[in-house]
C-alpha cells in the first residue's frame, strides 16, 4: 500500500510541470488561494480593530435594554435617526442582576438622545456677556475694572452695527432691487446713535432687550447644531473605558451635573472656523503630504479662509481692530488701513508661505480672538423633546473635552458627548423627586384643583366655576432686576448644578441601555448565552445583546464585507472548478494512450482514477501554497507598514491611523481546505473517463 502510494506520488510529481495545462491550472488555483488568505486576515483584522474600537468607546463588551423596546438598539445611530428604545425605571436591580454572574466585571448606565443648539452669533455672545457683568454689578457691587470691561463691549456691539450698516449699504449696491426692511433699518440706526449709548446705564436691560431681539438676528453668523449625547455615570464610564482620555479642562466632579465635549465635536463644530480651516490644511500638508497648488480640497479651504473673514471682522472692538491691522500690515509689508482686505490677502496662502502664515496667525491674531464659540467652565443650554414630545430645557456646565485614544479623528468615536444621568434623565422627561417636589409645590402655591375629565367643561365654562381656575394677569408683579440677583430661576438653577448627588440617586433612576465589561472577553460568547438564559433578567424584561448588535449598521459593516468577499470567492471558485475539469479532461485526452499502456500492462482502474486524483491534489496543494504564502508575505509586509486610513470614517474601522493585519492560522488552512476541495471535485468526471480506457487503445499506432 505504500509502496503504491509512493509510486503515485512520484508520478504526481513528476507531471507536476510537465504539461502547460497543469501550469495554467496552478495558475488559476494560485489566485483564489491567495485571495482567500490576504481578504480573509484583511475582515478578520478590521473586525478585530473595529470591535476595539466599539468595546472600547461606547458600547462594552455586552450591552442590555428592555425587551420591550420598538426597535433594536443602535448606539452609533442608524438611518432613521434615534432607535426607539423602551425606558428601564431604574438601574439598581439591573446592576445587581447582571453582577451575580462571574465573568461580569462592571455595569454602566447609558441612554443616548439628540439635540439642537445654538452657539449663538458674535452679538448675542457679547451681549450675553454684558448681560452677566450687569448681574455681577447688582449683586456684588461695581468695580471699576468691570465698569471697563461693560464699557469695552458696549463699543464692540456699536461697532458691530457700523460693520452691519455698511455690509448692508453693500449689498444694496449690489443687489440693486433688495428692499430693506424698514424696521430693521431703524434698529441699525438707533444701535448706531448717540442717544441709545448716553441712556443705555438707565435701563441696561431693556437695552439690551433691544439689541438681542432687533439687532442680534440681523448677525447671521451664529450656528444651529445637532449635538449627540450619551447620558452616564460619568466617573463609573471614565473607569471603565480606559481608552477614553481628558484633553481640555477637567473631568465632571463625581456626583455633580456636568458635561465632556467631544473633542473632535468641539474641533469641529464650535472653533473658529478659519482656524479650523487652517488646522485642516496644516495636517493634510504634514500628514498627508498634499499640497495646496495640487489638492482641490486644500483650494477650496483658502479660497473660503480668504473670502469669508467676516466672522474675525465681527469679533474685533474698535480696539483690538487696530491692532489687528497693525499686525497684518507688518506681516504682509502692506499699508492697506481696512481689515477684511488684509485678512482677504494674508489668508490667501500658497505652499511656499503655509507655515509663517499659520505661525503667525496662532500667535498674532488668535489671542484677539474668541477661538471657541463655547469655553471650559460655561454653562450649555440644551433644549430637547421629551419622551411625550414636550420641550425640556437644561442647562449643563461644560467642564472638558475628552477623546478616546487611537479614535482622534473618528467622526463616529467622536460624535458622542457625554453627559451626567440626572441632567440626561431630566432632558429625557423622567420625573426626579426634585421635580415631583417642584410640581407639588406649585400646584400648592396656585391653588390649582384637580377637575375630573367629564367636568372639565362646566368647570371651565359654567356658572359656578371655581375662582382657582381663573388667573388674573396682575401688571408690574415680575421685577426682572429681582429675579436676577435674588430669587427665581436662575438661583434655582444655580443650587441645581451646585448639588452633589449620591451614587444611590444615579443609579437609582431611568436609564436606556447599560454596558457590561467582561473579566474575561475571550468568554464573551458563552457569557452572552448565559445571561440571555438567565431567568432573573428574563424576569426584568431586558434584552442581552453583543457589542457587535449593539453598535448597530456599524456592527454589521465588517459581516458585510465578509458577506461580499465570500459572494466573489464562491463566483471566482465555480469559474475555477469549471476551468479545472476542462482542463483535466483536455489533460486526461492528451494521455489517453499513456493511460491505455498502463493498463495493458496490468494497471487497476483504481490505480488509474488514484493516480489522476493525486496528481490533481498535489497541483493544488503545490500552487494553493504558493498563494497562500504569497497571501501572507503580502500580509506580513502590511503589517509592517500599516494600511493608513485614507479618511476621518476609516479611523474608527481600524482603531487609529493606520491597519496592522495580522495572519490567522484559520485562513491558510481555509484556503488549503477549499483549493483541495474543489480540485478534488473538478477532477472526479475526468478521472473517471480515464478509468474507462480500454488496454487495446495502447496497441494502436498514429496513422
Amino acid at each position: 500500500m505504500l509502496g503504491t502510494l509512493k509510486l503515485l506520488l512520484q508520478v504526481a510529481f513528476r507531471n507536476l510541470l510537465k504539461s502547460k495545462v497543469n501550469i495554467i491550472i496552478g495558475g488559476i488555483i494560485f489566485f483564489p488561494s491567495c485571495l482567500v488568505v490576504t481578504g480573509g486576515s484583511l475582515l478578520d483584522s478590521m473586525n478585530s480593530s473595529m470591535s476595539r474600537s466599539i468595546i472600547g468607546s461606547l458600547s462594552g463588551h455586552l450591552q442590555v435594554y428592555s425587551d420591550k423596546s420598538k426597535e433594536e438598539l443602535a448606539l452609533f445611530g442608524n438611518m432613521g435617526g434615534e432607535a426607539d428604545i423602551a425606558a428601564i425605571d431604574s438601574f439598581t436591580p439591573i446592576k445587581t442582576a447582571l453582577e451575580k454572574h462571574p465573568n461580569v466585571k462592571t455595569v454602566v448606565p447609558m441612554g443616548t438622545n439628540g439635540a439642537l443648539i445654538t452657539s449663538g452669533n458674535t452679538v448675542d455672545l457679547t451681549l450675553a456677556r454684558i448681560r452677566d457683568l450687569y448681574r455681577k454689578n447688582a449683586a456684588e457691587g461695581e468695580t471699576p475694572e468691570r465698569r471697563a470691561q461693560i464699557e469695552s463691549l458696549k463699543a464692540h456691539v456699536r461697532h458691530l452695527a457700523e460693520l452691519l450698516e455698511a455690509e448692508k449699504e453693500t449689498r444694496k449696491v449690489l443687489m440693486r432691487d433688495e428692499a430693506r426692511d424698514p424696521s430693521e433699518i431703524a434698529a441699525l440706526e438707533k444701535a448706531r446713535s448717540d442717544a441709545f449709548w448716553a441712556d443705555f446705564d438707565k435701563d441696561p436691560l431693556g437695552s439690551l432687550e433691544f439689541l438681542e431681539n432687533q439687532l442680534a438676528p440681523q448677525v447671521a453668523d451664529g450656528d444651529l447644531l445637532y449635538i449627540r449625547y450619551v447620558g452616564t455615570d460619568l466617573d463609573a464610564f471614565q473607569k471603565s473605558f480606559d481608552r477614553m482620555q481628558i484633553v481640555d479642562g477637567q473631568k465632571v466632579p463625581e456626583g455633580k451635573r456636568g458635561m465632556l465635549l467631544s473633542k473632535f465635536f468641539y474641533e469641529e463644530n464650535l472653533k473658529l472656523k478659519t482656524a479650523r480651516r487652517m488646522d485642516l490644511i496644516k495636517e493634510a500638508r504634514d500628514t498627508n503630504k498634499k499640497t495646496i497648488a495640487l489638492d482641490p480640497l486644500l483650494q477650496r479651504y483658502v479660497k473660503e479662509n480668504s473670502s469669508q473673514t467676516r466672522e474675525i471682522v465681527y469679533q474685533l472692538d474698535p480696539l483690538k481692530t487696530q491692532q489687528a491691522v497693525a499686525k497684518l500690515q507688518e506681516a504682509l509689508g502692506s499699508q492697506e488701513k481696512d481689515l477684511s482686505k488684509l485678512l482677504s490677502s494674508f489668508l490667501a496662502v500658497t505652499d511656499e508661505n503655509f507655515d509663517t502664515r499659520y505661525k503667525q496667525f496662532y500667535e498674532q491674531l488668535v489671542p484677539l480672538l474668541d477661538l471657541y464659540r463655547i469655553k471650559m467652565g460655561d454653562t450649555l443650554t440644551i433644549t430637547a423633546f421629551s419622551r411625550t414630545g414636550y420641550v425640556q430645557s437644561v442647562n449643563v456646565p461644560i467642564y472638558g473635552t475628552y477623546q478616546f485614544s487611537g479614535l482622534e479623528k473618528s467622526p463616529v468615536a467622536g460624535a458622542a458627548n457625554l453627559m451626567d444621568m440626572v441632567s440626561f434623565r431630566e432632558l429625557y422627561g423622567y420625573l426626579t423627586e426634585e421635580k415631583k417636589e417642584e410640581i407639588a409645590q406649585l400646584k400648592s402655591k396656585s391653588g390649582a384643583a384637580e377637575v375630573k375629565r367629564e367636568d372639565a367643561e362646566a368647570a371651565l365654562f359654567g356658572g359656578d366655576s371655581p375662582s382657582n381656575l381663573v388667573a388674573e394677569a396682575t401688571p408690574g408683579l415680575i421685577n426682572e432686576n429681582e429675579q436676577i440677583t435674588t430669587t427665581g430661576a436662575a438661583l434655582r438653577n444655580e443650587d441645581l448644578l451646585q448639588r452633589v448627588y449620591s451614587q444611590k440617586e444615579i443609579e437609582g433612576g431611568m436609564v436606556l441601555s447599560a454596558a457590561i465589561i467582561l473579566k474575561d472577553p475571550s468568554k464573551l460568547d458563552a457569557t452572552l448565552a448565559e445571561l440571555q438564559q438567565s431567568q432573573e433578567l428574563k424576569d426584568l424584561k431586558l434584552r442581552v445583546v453583543s457589542w457587535q448588535q449593539a453598535a448597530g449598521l456599524i456592527g454589521q459593516f465588517v459581516m458585510m464585507m465578509r458577506m461580499v468577499l465570500w459572494g466573489i470567492i464562491t463566483i471566482l471558485f465555480v469559474v475555477v472548478l469549471a476551468i479545472i475539469n476542462n482542463a483535466v479532461m483536455m489533460a486526461t485526452i492528451q494521455r489517453v494512450k499513456e493511460v491505455g499502456t498502463m493498463r495493458a500492462i496490468g494497471a487497476q482502474r483504481s490505480f488509474i482514477l488514484s493516480m489522476v486524483l493525486l496528481e490533481t491534489v498535489v497541483l493544488g496543494l503545490v500552487f494553493g501554497g504558493l498563494g497562500a504564502g504569497v497571501g501572507s508575505a503580502i500580509i506580513a509586509w502590511l503589517h509592517n507598514v500599516g494600511i493608513p486610513a485614507g479618511s476621518e470614517e476609516m479611523y474608527f474601522f481600524f482603531s487609529g491611523p493606520k491597519l496592522l493585519p495580522t495572519l490567522e492560522a484559520s485562513n491558510i488552512i481555509t484556503a488549503f481546505v477549499l483549493v483541495v476541495g474543489v480540485s478534488v471535485f473538478s477532477t472526479f468526471y475526468p478521472a473517471f473517463l480515464a478509468t474507462r480506457v480500454s488496454p487495446v487503445t495502447a496497441m494502436q499506432t498514429d496513422e
